[in-house]
């Protein structure tokens, strides 16, 4: 076989559909899009969810639920997951710095999972009583900032 014996797949290779070029073509005059109405026209066509004039399905279904303006969106981190690092002054810097935490937001929470065997000095916005708890049993401390 030589480079110049290759050839693509019988029919991978589709040519595209080529409209408004002339009646010879085949796709003349209307280019496949048929005779008046909505679609035939340029910028025509239904927006996702158009149900055809009947009320859409967001509009039928009632409104549920309440959304806090003011909830606080804390990064967590686990207590498991501290064990791991090697530094003992833990603050926010330190959980970025170490990819922990991509962004602080409203700021880092403890949470209690996983066990805690060294002596920590962490610094955070908010710990679960769990995490508080276990940070004491290891003789380190939580301190809130």
């Amino acid at each position: 076989m030589k480079l110049s014996d290759l050839a693509p797949y019988p029919g991978s290779r589709k040519k595209r559909k080529r409209v408004g070029r002339g009646p010879g073509s085949g796709h003349g005059k209307t280019s496949c899009r048929g005779h008046k109405g909505q679609n035939s026209r340029s910028g025509g066509g239904v927006k996702p969810g158009f149900e055809g004039g009947q009320m859409p399905l967001q509009r039928r279904l009632p409104k549920r639920g309440f959304t806090n303006i003011f909830q606080k969106s804390y990064a967590i981190v686990n207590v498991g997951t501290l064990e791991t690092l090697s530094e003992t002054e833990i603050t926010p810097e330190v959980l970025v710095n170490e990819g922990i935490v991509k962004k602080v937001g409203d700021g880092i929470k403890i949470l209690g999972q996983g066990e805690l065997t060294k002596a920590l000095n962490i610094k955070a916005h908010a710990f679960s009583a769990s995490a508080k708890e276990k940070i004491t049993k290891a003789q380190g401390s939580a301190e809130v900032i």
